[in-house]
């Protein structure tokens, strides 16, 4: 899996965890729905720490417990 690939899965994840939509997400984050389309959908693969803190702010967790789930464990290498 990748670093991308994962970021994708944890939001999806972490949405449904709350029960609430995409969309909803980018109202309390702030962060536009493009951005966040373009993440959930594979589109964008480069994410920023920025990008993703914002988030973490709307979905009411720290950026470590973004980050501390099994999704991120084996993350393929990116440079080969």
């Amino acid at each position: 899996m990748t670093i991308g690939e994962a970021v994708q899965q944890r939001i999806i994840t972490l949405c449904e965890e709350r029960n609430i939509s995409v969309n909803k997400l980018c109202t309390i984050s702030g962060v536009t729905q493009s951005t966040v389309n373009n993440i959930v959908s594979g589109r964008n693969n480069s994410t920023t720490v920025a990008t993703i803190q914002k988030l973490c702010d709307g979905l009411g967790i720290t950026i470590d417990e973004f980050f501390h789930c099994a999704l991120f464990h084996h993350i393929e290498q990116e440079i080969k």
